[in-house]
């Protein structure tokens, strides 16, 4: 039998390939705010000197934003060989082991409440002109040719982890000295307010929940790290 072999050229994104990377970006950003300000808030606590401030804020900025970035590519490098092998396996079994194939395709439909009948003759028919695609989609949830891409994932988390640390650097290290603290309990209040919102929105979760959830994060992080930067 000829399997239809996998398109070489890119192809455009899928709608889950575009939300990984979105997520991605959240959870970079998520992560940008509450390293940069631990750091500051630790470090602002243990000395009053901007330039030291501003520095260390920098540097956690820079060292977050790299890390987020290299092990969101591992992370989604590993998954897209995953996938990858997975489409090697069926290429095998549809040669070795077509029956099982075929009965795994009318499982699928009969789940759908399609007769056995109906389903064994889906089944045929769909392995008679794209084999390849309808195991991978049927037993994997996969769409053929289209793995989860670990560069848009590592970029998305290195500019979301970069852009999220700015809101407290900025606020801690240009805000006049009197209002510094406030400034950077609101500009992290607000950014993680709209991480929780954006997550909340993408994984179709409670708004109102993952907004809140956030924002008690955040300020139990500024809490510890204020204490730890005492105590130096």
């Amino acid at each position: 039998m000829q399997l239809t072999k996998t398109k070489t050229k890119k192809s455009k994104q899928t709608m889950d390939e575009k939300l990984n990377s979105l997520r991605a970006g959240v959870l970079g950003s998520n992560d940008g705010i509450l390293t940069v300000v631990g750091v500051l808030f630790s470090v602002a606590a243990a000395t009053t000197n901007q330039f030291t401030i501003f520095i260390a804020g920098l540097s956690d900025l820079l060292a977050c934003a790299f890390s987020m970035a290299s092990g969101e590519y591992a992370s989604v490098s590993t998954q897209k060989d995953t996938e990858k092998a997975v489409v090697e396996k069926e290429k095998r079994l549809l040669k070795t082991d077509f029956d099982n194939e075929i009965a795994a395709v009318k499982r699928h439909y009969m789940t759908l409440g399609v007769s056995e009948a109906t389903s064994i003759e889906i089944a045929k028919d769909l392995l008679s002109k794209k084999p390849l695609e309808t195991v991978v989609s049927v037993k994997y949830d996969m769409e053929l040719g289209h793995y989860m891409n670990p560069w848009d994932a590592a970029f998305a988390s290195l500019f979301s982890a970069s852009a999220g640390g700015i809101f407290p650097l900025f606020a801690m290290t240009f805000a006049p000295a009197s209002f510094q603290w406030p400034a950077t309990i609101i500009a992290v209040s607000v950014a993680v307010a709209l991480t929780g919102y954006l997550s909340a929105v993408l994984g179709k979760g409670n708004v109102k929940t993952a907004v809140i959830r956030n924002v008690i994060v955040g300020i139990i992080t500024m809490f510890i790290h204020y204490y730890v930067g005492k105590l130096f």
